[in-house]
């Protein structure tokens, strides 16, 4: 009994998302999160990486233009040879991911924005920056 009652008076993760960086679990989650859909756009499962999508974006963006957003926009996340995580931080309530994707011998940075409703991640956007060549 001691034990259910400890863990239920932990805060989750994203209870409180105050401006500045993001704690380790915050980011921990962001990351996974993140990979998931990623892993998903890798194997061009489209409708599980879809679901990595926050409810926002989804009520804009249908499985038919979501697939044809990242087949012209994001190849390199299909295509990718690997990833980096840069740093987390939390603005107005919105966690802010910072990666570096390689492919074809690229590296390009993204900026994914997550949403939190009820507890739950949702991808709402990824910017990409121009690809600089590797060393």
């Amino acid at each position: 009994m001691v034990l259910l009652l400890s863990s239920c008076s932990q805060k989750p993760a994203f209870e409180e998302l105050a401006d500045g960086g993001c704690s380790s679990e915050q980011a921990k989650l962001v990351q996974a999160h993140i990979s998931s859909q990623i892993d998903a756009l890798a194997k061009k499962d489209w409708k599980l990486a879809y679901s990595y999508a926050s409810p926002g974006f989804r009520s804009g963006v249908g499985i038919d233009q979501f697939t044809f957003i990242i087949g012209t926009q994001y190849a390199m996340l299909v295509e990718n040879e690997g990833y980096e995580f840069g740093t987390c931080t939390i603005a107005s309530e919105k966690l802010v991911q910072e990666i570096a994707v390689t492919s074809n011998a690229e590296i390009t940075n993204l900026t994914y924005i997550l949403s939190v409703e009820k507890q739950v991640l949702g991808a709402d956007s990824a910017t990409a920056s121009q690809p600089k060549l590797e060393a």
